[in-house]
């Protein structure tokens, strides 16, 4: 490794007072690499770049950081020398430095010891079975800090809030070539969770009891109150969440009484929203939220969306049970006024739906939607009105804080079922599926596949209405093609709406720098009833991961695409999964 740096050099000692002249050093340090190089570099970046010269003071004060560095990785007496090429009076000199670690310190003595409740703790073993400072190793002092600190965070972690070092040394022979460690912990007592008291909730007692994680006499977690700390903040009826062990109260029998202090949530919300998308033009969301209605919970919302193709309107009234994160009641309403392509429907659903969220992070639902739809497709027209029973589920799971993370997955799958025997114009099956992945290979790339199929199977497909059909196209489904646009035709080349439908996406994105990154993609799929015509879209995009999520802009040929209209530009914002 090399170091440049202009030292200063006093003309005094050339006999000219007043004058100054100036040196360029070349600083070459050889003979280490690895951990040992990467600790001599952060020793010597306390030495200002204005203080490197090949004078003997420099040299002193630079052997001392390499011993400092060097005997923190154990290296006790290592050989260091010191070669000046060229003279001070020159431009150019270069101060090389060639040292020989020599023979490492060695662990000789291990003597670490747990005391108290934490003896057999899991934990504490597993902590000090890596702690990297067994009989024979190489002796590091950063470990032995390291597992200091850790075994103090470790008991405040795990409610062992009276434990203590009662001997803590590292000792060293440099003659020997040896390390003698003593390390002997006191845990004491294990606390345990004692009585939760709740003050400033405005829901029943029982259902915000629901939330805790945890039961009283269960051993103390911190992680326990994290999560009660998100479990309350979840249910979105808090403003404030506050959630302290009162260690001044947990009395001779150990047991840590919990303070838990929360604020209503405001009655009414409403947010705003604008967006813009390549695929349907400018977008506005209008949204409204009465985060709990009364004591048990209940809440209600409704929103509108606004685009040039659709128009929304949603509102809903949720009922939580008594494990209010895991079990509800959804009832919900919607509106939809489409008018694309060769299609204008205008679509009412009503559904009533039961949610469990499971541990896993697997979500299931069981509902029936009630469909009515007047539309026109193409050549045909009509109304249509479906009971569709139905079921399913989903889930999703990424890795990191980031909005562009680097391991992610997403599973979903949606069954629905219509008969003429109970309100449904024709018996109708339909089936939707989803799978994405994302993978990080390293610090710089990024993978991602998504596959999406889907099936209506219907006794008369001519009752089947635009809802209940397939379209593909556009930046989350096939680009490099309009949005929804791929579909069969009729003989007059209208849209008529698919059976069926498969797309799917493979991604390579390699970082430019920070959260920019550069992105090739290949996509394939199609709608189609009969026989599927394969449509392949290619291109290359930008992906910025900006606070509010993952922003992406995407130029897209569509090989199979209307002569003229092959070349798409695509732009979003919203999760890649």
């Amino acid at each position: 490794m090399k170091y440049t740096y202009l030292s200063l050099l006093i003309s005094s000692l050339l006999l000219l007072p007043t004058t100054a002249s100036y040196a360029e050093t070349e600083l070459t340090i050889k003979g280490v690499e690895g951990k040992a190089e990467d600790n001599i570099s952060a020793y010597l970046s306390s030495i200002k770049e204005d203080q490197y010269s090949v004078s003997l003071r420099f040299q002193s004060q630079l052997e001392t950081n390499i011993r400092d560095a060097l005997k923190a990785l154990g290296y006790y007496n290592p050989d260091i020398t010191f070669t000046v090429e060229g003279e001070a009076s020159e431009e150019d000199n270069e101060l090389i430095v060639q040292i020989d670690k020599g023979v490492p310190s060695i662990i000789y003595i291990s003597d670490i010891d747990i005391k108290g409740e934490a003896a057999a703790d899991k934990d504490f073993i597993r902590l000090i079975d890596n702690s990297k400072l067994n009989l024979g190793q190489v002796l590091n002092h950063g470990h032995y800090e390291s597992l200091k600190s850790a075994m103090r965070n470790l008991a405040l972690q795990k409610g062992y809030f009276d434990g203590q070092f009662f001997d803590a040394r590292l000792q060293v022979s440099p003659q020997r070539n040896q390390a003698f460690i003593h390390l002997h912990y006191q845990s004491g007592p294990r606390y345990l969770f004692g009585n939760t008291s709740i003050k400033g909730s405005q829901i029943e007692d029982p259902r915000v009891r629901s939330l805790l994680p945890y039961k009283e006499g269960d051993p103390y977690q911190s992680v326990s109150v994290g999560l009660l700390n998100q479990n309350l903040s979840s249910t979105e009826w808090f403003s404030s969440v506050s959630v302290q062990p009162d260690l001044e109260h947990s009395g001779k029998t150990k047991k840590l009484p919990m303070k838990v202090n929360l604020e209503p949530q405001t009655k009414n919300q409403i947010e705003t929203g604008l967006g813009y998308s390549t695929d349907v033009g400018p977008r506005g969301k209008l949204s409204w939220k009465k985060p709990w209605l009364n004591k048990y919970g209940h809440s209600t919302g409704a929103s509108v969306m606004l685009s040039s193709p659709e128009k929304t309107f949603i509102a809903n009234y949720k009922i939580p049970l008594v494990d209010v994160l895991h079990d509800y009641y959804l009832v919900q309403y919607g509106f939809k006024d489409e008018n694309e392509n060769d299609t204008d429907s205008q679509e009412q659903n009503l559904s009533f739906e039961r949610h469990w969220l499971y541990d896993d992070g697997w979500h299931r639902s069981i509902y029936v939607r009630l469909l009515y739809e007047d539309y026109v497709q193409a050549s045909e027209s009509g109304h249509s009105l479906f009971a569709l029973p139905g079921i399913s589920f989903s889930r999703v799971r990424t890795r990191g804080t980031s909005g562009m993370p680097m391991w992610g997955d997403k599973q979903s799958i949606k069954v629905e079922y219509g008969d003429p025997a109970v309100l449904s114009d024709t018996r109708v099956l339909r089936v939707i599926g989803h799978t994405g992945w994302v993978r990080g290979a390293g610090e710089n790339h990024r993978f991602l596949t998504r596959l999406d199929a889907g099936g209506t199977f219907a006794e008369d497909w001519d009752k089947v209405p635009p809802s209940l059909r397939f379209f593909v196209g556009g930046i989350n489904s096939l680009r490099g093609y309009g949005y929804e646009d791929i579909s069969p035709e009729n003989s007059e080349g209208e849209l008529e709406g698919g059976a069926y439908m498969a797309t799917s996406s493979f991604e390579y994105q390699y970082r430019i720098t920070g959260n920019w990154w550069w992105a090739t993609f290949a996509d394939f799929g199609d709608a189609w009833t009969d026989t599927p015509q394969w449509k392949t879209g290619l291109g290359m995009g930008l992906r910025w991961g900006s606070p509010v999520g993952p922003v992406r802009l995407d130029f897209a040929y569509g090989q199979n695409a209307d002569k003229g209209d092959q070349f798409k530009i695509h732009f979003t914002l919203g999760p890649e999964l």
